[in-house]
């Protein structure tokens, strides 16, 4: 209730938004570079993680010091599956409606290269699965979620 008062509206992040802070600034492969071999010091994966999920932070974080971008579990976000436009946008908005959501991020039972910045999953928001998760974004004071309305 007080964070409601204080005008603060927490939801899932755009799949922009979510890249966005995956990136922390760069454009490479992943948040630390290109080099897939340091993908184990950022991130939970297929060939280190025991097939299991596991506490956030225990790697290192991205350049914003967020942890667990990469791997670990994958990531819901609030756009539903759609192709991405031909022009270059800012911000792109994903489909009005949809079957499918977007999860970014890998997990602990993928590959290096699905865990990379721009690799894009889906699935039925009603799936339930150990290595799925979320992060969730503060909206600015008043502003409405996308979710909200479902």
């Amino acid at each position: 209730p007080a964070e409601r008062q204080a005008g603060r509206v927490y939801r899932l992040p755009t799949e922009a938004e979510w890249e966005y802070a995956c990136r922390a600034g760069t454009t490479t492969a992943y948040s630390f570079g290109d080099d897939e071999s340091l993908l184990g010091d950022f991130a939970w994966f297929g060939d280190n993680s025991g097939s299991q999920t596991h506490p956030v932070g225990q790697k290192r974080p991205n350049g914003w010091g967020l942890y667990d971008m990469h791997g670990n579990v994958w990531e819901w976000c609030s756009d539903w599956d759609g192709g991405y436009g031909a022009a270059a946008a800012t911000d792109p908005q994903g489909p009005a409606s949809g079957s499918y959501r977007v999860l970014r991020g890998g997990s602990w039972d993928f590959t290096a290269r699905r865990c990379r910045s721009a690799f894009r999953y889906w699935n039925s928001p009603s799936i339930r699965r150990s290595n799925f998760g979320f992060r969730l974004a503060l909206s600015p004071s008043g502003a409405r979620s996308p979710e909200a309305s479902e």
